[in-house]
């Protein structure tokens, strides 16, 4: 059993907690200071976390509101307004990143460190804007512990879609069996799998009722009921690798006598990185 060739590491919820008092905080701070009458409590944050990508999300909001269908009928408008409240958004939780005023996660530091002393490759994919994740990722991991890092501006698309795993592989010269993901929600599990990676998802409050199928682990904690460890991520690659051979050769060599299959195939159990 071996350590992956890489680990690509989510940011939002993953890494750090920053969503509920981060996040959230830093966008009602933003809506106050352009005169929009928008207040997102605990609860109603937790909804739009489905939505991905801070403007999108802005967007989606403001047109859901009846207050707001006038403007809802102008993508153009709502866009303006997403634009001017995600900038001051971006810079206010920047400024509180920088201060240090957000950590890691419990057990996020060890099992780095745990990955680095086997030779591991550590990388980052996520959609947040390099403004406050690049901060955020230097704090938590270390400056240059991430060898690559993908940030919401560098990608076209946000999650569920893979593009932003797609560049990390190309960019590490790795193809997705030798690498495994981690992430705390249901659509990072989707870029993941999409991109062929077997994933770890380590919940957070926002997002442990969310479907999970397909998992290769799913755990609530990074540091309970055990520290996750590089050799536990290492099995998940050796699975990855025996699933994919169970696949291509379910049934071994077939004897000349032996009756046609029935085409059902091979279930997915949810180990390694088939994608859905």
């Amino acid at each position: 059993m071996s350590a992956p060739a890489a680990v690509v590491f989510d940011v939002d919820g993953t890494l750090a907690d920053t969503e509920r008092d981060g996040h959230r905080v830093a966008f009602n701070r933003a809506f106050a200071a352009h005169g929009v009458e928008v207040f997102w409590d605990i609860e109603h944050y937790g909804h739009l976390l489905a939505v991905t990508g801070g403007r999108r999300r802005i967007v989606a909001d403001l047109a859901a509101r009846e207050e707001c269908s006038g403007e809802a009928a102008d993508e153009a408008a709502l866009e303006e307004i997403a634009a001017r409240v995600h900038r001051t958004k971006t810079r206010l939780f920047a400024d509180e990143v920088r201060r240090g005023a957000i950590g890691a996660r419990p057990g996020v530091r060890g099992l780095v460190a745990d990955l680095v002393a086997h030779g591991t490759r550590i990388a980052v994919a996520t959609t947040g804007t390099r403004a406050w994740a690049e901060p955020l990722v230097e704090h938590v991991l270390g400056v240059g512990t991430a060898e690559v890092a993908v940030y919401g501006d560098d990608v076209t698309r946000l999650k569920p879609d893979p593009q932003a795993y797609d560049l990390v592989l190309a960019r590490l010269g790795l193809a997705p069996g030798e690498v495994v993901a981690v992430e705390d929600s249901a659509p990072g599990l989707a870029a993941a799998r999409a991109a062929g990676l077997a994933t770890v998802v380590v919940t957070n409050g926002y997002t442990r009722e969310q479907d999970f199928a397909g998992a290769a682990l799913l755990r609530e904690e990074f540091d309970r009921p055990a520290p996750l460890a590089a050799a536990e991520l290492g099995a998940l690659v050796d699975r990855s690798a025996a699933s994919v051979a169970r696949r291509r050769h379910p049934g071994g060599p077939a004897g000349p006598c032996s009756r046609e299959r029935t085409g059902k195939g091979v279930s997915w159990s949810g180990e390694g990185a088939a994608p859905s």
